[in-house]
């Protein structure tokens, strides 16, 4: 059965980590509202994801809350403190891997620790990022430049970049997209393990309806012009999710609760 509520934020369970209240963004001197009052919470070891039409606002959404960009209005917290500019403890994927190509995977890995705390910080965490490269596969290949690596390695390499400053919250903008189905497939199972094994607070933006259920403790669809939260829609499935499941009835029902939802009220 799926189930669903109105804007707002998810029944309380773990303790709330992330919270935007009323953030609105507006452009060309407040003649385009991107944002509109959005609200909502992230809690401590959960997934979730938002969806909806290109241009909505997802994206804008994302860069507030990484602290890229301020809101015009409106307020976003971290563990109780504002987010006013990028954070160490806020990681962050993208659609592309970003590697530099004249680093190793290792030095790509390390580089924003070295760029934010110089050097001597980034030697201190070799040990750290060794560990993290071994943990997704790559030991072996810390010496090896971003051409040598195959895209889903890439992206690999970027995950440990995330997560070598040992970050509160995860948020991800669409960073397995441009992969092929089957290494996509592969991506979002690796990035659930890692997610529990942390015990992640996680975001992601997606084009993807089933990638958002296949991952997500709840979905926020959104509405576009002005982007704003149309519905929340908790998602009930067992952990560890496989990619079986998307055969499954309980799937396909959530999968078609979103999609009614885009194609009707969240354009409205």
């Amino acid at each position: 059965m799926v189930t669903n509520t109105a804007a707002g934020t998810p029944p309380a369970a773990s303790p709330i980590v992330y919270e935007l209240a009323g953030i609105t963004k507006s452009y060309a001197g407040q003649r385009l509202t991107a944002l509109e009052r959005v609200d909502f919470v992230l809690r401590k070891g959960t997934f979730a994801s938002v969806i909806g039409s290109s241009g909505c606002g997802k994206s804008t959404l994302l860069k507030i809350m990484a602290g890229l960009i301020p809101p015009s209005g409106g307020r976003a917290t971290l563990d109780g403190t504002p987010v006013t500019g990028p954070r160490a403890d806020i990681g962050m994927m993208f659609q592309q891997a970003t590697l530099l190509p004249w680093l190793t995977t290792l030095q790509n890995v390390l580089l924003p620790i070295e760029v934010r705390d110089g050097k001597a910080a980034a030697r201190e965490a070799r040990p750290r990022a060794m560990t993290l490269l071994q943990t997704v596969g790559l030991k072996g290949f810390e010496a090896s430049y971003p051409d040598q690596l195959s895209g889903g390695m890439a992206q690999r390499a970027a995950i440990c970049r995330m997560l070598v400053s040992e970050p509160v919250v995860f948020l991800l903008d669409e960073p397995f997209s441009a992969l092929d189905e089957i290494t996509r497939d592969f991506m979002n199972m690796e990035l659930q393990r890692l997610c529990a094994a942390w015990e992640a607070t996680a975001f992601l933006v997606t084009h993807s309806i089933n990638e958002a259920v296949l991952l997500s403790d709840v979905v926020y669809v959104m509405a576009a012009r002005p982007g704003r939260i149309a519905e929340i829609v908790p998602i009930d499935l067992p952990r560890p999710r496989t990619l079986d499941m998307v055969n499954s009835p309980e799937f396909g029902a959530y999968v078609r609760r979103i999609r009614e939802r885009l194609d009707t009220g969240a354009f409205k």
